[in-house]
């Protein structure tokens, strides 16, 4: 079957502690729909004032800073390589804590902050009414399918927080970050400096970010179903843009992975078990996992041949084919291609 991106009705909240937050695949969702928003408007002006709400945006989804926190910020000053110093709202301190981002999201912003015509908007930096904020968040929240209340600047950074605790960031890391003056009582026995949490929290954002800009071949995503049969299981996940990816792996391995629906898990092809077939109708098939994307790269060999391929989310496939065999597909950069695989050839890597 053909794979494209859910819809927003597709994905469900998941609960902690009986209160709903969004989770990571779904921040990735909410992410998207704000960038889509952003490039959609063919006005200028329009443009480069939904850059700015995006760009506050990214900075309480990544940092985890509040909304006044944010909107307090002098993007020139106070984002610094990959630091972002959140300032004292109460004027006692400059600069109330620094909190480490992801060299990509650096360099993003630090991108956008170069634009000629960003920088003159933001001439009174991020003075913009909080209520107009909310408004955007609701929407963009609204536009995936979600209760708007889950897209509100609190309910993002409550569910960085649970984001970054499943992905087994230190609790006294996460809770530095978030700016808590009081560490949890259950972690007091537990004693890291402030060199040491910086450290950590900078290794845990890089790594999250390879995961968000998949990786070649690899899908990091939420496993949605879990079928059991008699001696191997059918496990579903679904990637950060959307695509479906099966695969089956014996009872053995899904009970040592401690595999579940919600669970976080990366799945990885090997480029040698990608088969390409060109045209744009989806190929009559037994693959049971189907990706339309377009060649990005080629690198013909004299016996093997690596084509890379771009899905529409930024995920990249890479496929091995004999060189001959690339020659009768004829396939050039830029055209359109399947990329097919079995669920077999599927595995599963849990952290």
């Amino acid at each position: 079957m053909k794979q494209q991106p859910l819809s927003g009705q597709d994905m469900r909240a998941v609960p902690i502690d009986q209160s709903p937050c969004l989770d990571t695949v779904q921040l990735a969702q909410l992410e998207q729909s704000f960038r889509r928003w952003v490039e959609e408007t063919p006005r200028r002006d329009v443009r480069l004032a939904r850059r700015r709400i995006l760009l506050v945006f990214l900075l309480i989804r990544y940092t985890g800073a509040k909304l006044s926190e944010v909107l307090a910020l002098d993007p020139f000053a106070d984002i610094e390589a990959q630091t972002v110093c959140i300032r004292d709202l109460d004027g006692a301190e400059p600069c109330q804590r620094s909190v480490t981002i992801s060299a990509q999201l650096s360099r993003e912003i630090r991108e956008t902050l170069a634009d000629p015509d960003f920088r003159s908007s933001l001439d009174k930096l991020f003075c913009v009414d909080p209520a107009f904020v909310r408004r955007k968040f609701y929407e963009r929240a609204e536009a995936c399918g979600f209760d708007k209340r889950l897209g509100g600047p609190e309910m993002i950074r409550r569910a960085r927080a649970v984001e970054l605790v499943r992905g087994n960031m230190p609790l006294p890391a996460v809770q530095k970050l978030l700016g808590h003056s009081t560490p949890n009582l259950t972690t007091a026995h537990v004693s890291f400096s402030d060199e040491e949490l910086q450290r950590v929290t900078k290794l845990f954002m890089e790594r999250e970010s390879t995961r968000k800009t998949s990786a070649r071949n690899a899908f990091f995503g939420k496993i949605t179903d879990v079928q059991r049969g008699d001696i191997q299981a059918r496990v579903t996940l679904v990637n950060l843009g959307g695509y479906q990816v099966t695969t089956l792996i014996t009872l053995e391995s899904l009970e040592r992975l401690g595999l579940r629906p919600g669970k976080l898990i990366t799945a990885e092809v090997k480029a040698p078990w990608v088969v390409l077939q060109g045209g744009t109708d989806l190929p009559a098939c037994s693959a049971d996992n189907c990706f339309q994307g377009e060649v990005a790269r080629i690198n013909r060999g004299t016996v093997s041949s690596e084509y890379l391929l771009r899905l529409a989310d930024g995920t990249e496939l890479c496929a091995v084919v004999s060189t001959s065999g690339g020659a009768v597909l004829d396939l050039a950069i830029g055209d359109r291609v399947w990329a097919l695989f079995s669920c077999f050839a599927v595995t599963l890597h849990a952290d």
